[in-house]
């Protein structure tokens, strides 16, 4: 267990088995609580690390997702069945998916591609655990812990992150991006429903939330403290700008060249081990993919449903 923030640890879920890649929070009032436990594949590290640390089968109470992405929710089912008690919290449009996940694991895959096998797939929650989270729902864990949860569309239109309100602690889930050990903030863009406008929305109300710690899923606690709102809003303005005049250019591989070449990895996320992890896991890929999407969708809207 990682030391956070007040009140709360972060079990590395060693995805892929690889360290530092992604975060499961774990919060302990009265109550203790987990926000996002990872992929399917890191479920039983992460009930190991929860039971190491003292949180049998009937302690651990709720389980939050910040969304539905397999990388974050993907081992809930698995714990869910391991610890009993627990209830789940997420965004109504998961909770769905949590019951009866097949559409979600399918599509999941599509985009996964070969690297499916890394995340693994989501077992069933049953219905009757699953509470459906409205913005600005509370998790009350007593001791003066209190988890907020607010609606920050942008990476995904079912993103939450989620507040420690007592100590003021912000898990951003991926609302700003990704800040791999060794390198920098760099935002997350993978497809299908990324939205450049909702982004930074998202970006300047969590500013307004003022937290005192800013942490990211993938993985931990920025290096840019407080600032790490204006980094991550900078740069996925760039990126929108540069995926839209791209594609008005060339279509997905115009918006695709000017991504790269006028917000270049290199600059935040450098050569060394962190861009290795963005490439094996193909999310350098999926960020272009994602932004090209949302450029076509902004040049030829889809008409309105009827």
């Amino acid at each position: 267990m990682i030391e956070f923030a007040p009140h709360i640890g972060i079990i590395d879920t060693l995805l892929a088995g690889r360290e530092g890649l992604t975060g499961c929070c774990v919060v302990r009032g009265d109550r203790v609580a987990i926000v996002d436990p990872g992929a399917q594949t890191s479920a039983a590290t992460v009930r190991d690390a929860l039971h190491a640390a003292g949180v049998g089968p009937d302690d651990l109470a709720e389980i939050v997702l910040t969304h539905i992405h397999l990388d974050h929710c993907g081992g809930t089912g698995d714990l869910a069945a391991a610890f009993p008690r627990a209830r789940v919290h997420v965004h109504r449009r998961g909770v769905r998916h949590l019951a009866d996940p097949q559409r979600l694991v399918t599509a999941s895959h599509v985009v996964y591609g070969d690297m499916a096998p890394v995340y693994g797939g989501l077992a069933p929650t049953p219905a009757e655990r699953i509470v459906e989270a409205p913005d600005g729902h509370e998790v009350d864990l007593g001791g003066g812990v209190r988890l907020v949860m607010y609606e920050t569309p942008g990476h995904a239109k079912h993103h939450m992150s989620v507040l420690e309100a007592g100590e003021g602690t912000l898990m951003a889930g991926d609302a700003l991006g990704v800040e791999l050990r060794g390198a920098g903030l760099y935002p997350s863009t993978p497809p299908a429903d990324i939205d450049v406008e909702a982004a930074r929305a998202s970006i300047a109300r969590l500013r307004g939330l003022d937290p005192a710690i800013v942490g990211v899923s993938h993985f931990g606690a920025p290096s840019a403290g407080r600032g790490v709102f204006d980094v991550a809003d900078s740069l996925w303005a760039r990126m929108g700008e540069a995926a839209l005049a791209g594609f008005r250019e060339g279509g997905a591989q115009g918006a695709a060249a000017r991504v790269v070449a006028e917000v270049p990895m290199e600059s935040a996320v450098s050569e060394g081990p962190a861009r290795e992890l963005w490439d094996w896991l193909g999310w350098h890929r999926d960020n272009l993919d994602g932004l090209a999407a949302w450029a076509d969708r902004q040049v030829n809207p889809p008409p309105p449903r009827e």
